[in-house]
């Protein structure tokens, strides 16, 4: 009997791939649950502080998008007058959300973002190793792995956030 995959289910198509398309279906499938966490989401509720940290959804979304961006162009491939965000404050304020941003507006955001670093990593080899402040030196490899775990990480708060919303749960 032939099995059915879910198509949503990148890792699973990817089961035999090359190393490049399992870390990039990884991420790509946990960038899509977070996304999926904020589906039917009034603006309201995406912002409900549910948590005693300033944790929302809606944040979440803001803050990966941040992410994405330090980690991917202005980490690899920057451009004049990029920097790369390194504090503690940086990190707090990206969750922080304007009085008028709204999901539409912050997922679109995401998406742009998500599309720009695939982007900059298919231009490169994994094995290309830039500076970083922190860390001395590391690789798309060594990328690719961390924003899978940075991105599951919220993915899970996210889901936790939804189901203290509405109930919804789960990765589809």
């Amino acid at each position: 009997m032939e099995q059915t995959i879910d198509p949503s289910l990148g890792p699973v198509l990817a089961r035999t791939g090359d190393e490049r398309a399992v870390l990039s279906s990884f991420l790509d499938f946990h960038r899509g649950v977070l996304l999926r966490k904020l589906r039917g989401l009034s603006d309201a509720d995406a912002a409900r502080r549910l948590v005693p940290s300033a944790t929302t959804l809606a944040g979440l979304v803001k803050h990966l998008t941040l992410v994405e961006r330090n980690w991917f162009p202005t980490l690899l491939a920057p451009e004049p007058g990029d920097v790369y965000l390194t504090s503690e404050e940086d990190a707090v304020a990206s969750f922080t959300l304007g009085e008028q941003e709204t999901v539409a507006e912050l997922v679109a955001a995401y998406e742009r973002a998500c599309a720009r670093s695939r982007a900059v990593a298919a231009s490169l080899d994994l094995d290309h190793v830039v500076p970083h402040p922190q860390l001395g030196e590391v690789s798309l490899r060594w990328i690719l792995v961390h924003m899978i775990e940075e991105t599951a990480r919220h993915a899970g708060h996210a889901d936790i956030l939804r189901e203290l919303t509405d109930g919804e749960c789960g990765a589809i």
